[in-house]
């Protein structure tokens, strides 16, 4: 087999910054959440775990 004389393939960055900042937000608010929940306040819990699992993972994800 002969080998292609193409130049070396650039290795990419699975995430950006934008990417992980958005993340970082996503471990915030589940980590708050989470500290609601053990601390008696389940609603703003419910709030801040939908907002991190459902809406900032996948924004994460997806930028």
């Amino acid at each position: 087999m002969s080998e292609s004389l193409d130049a070396p393939e650039t290795r990419r960055r699975p995430f950006g910054r934008k990417n992980l900042a958005v993340l970082g937000l996503a471990l915030v608010s589940l980590v708050g959440g989470y500290l609601f929940l053990a601390s008696g306040h389940p609603s703003v819990a419910a709030v801040l775990l939908v907002l991190g699992y459902v809406v900032l993972f996948p924004l994460a994800i997806a930028l």
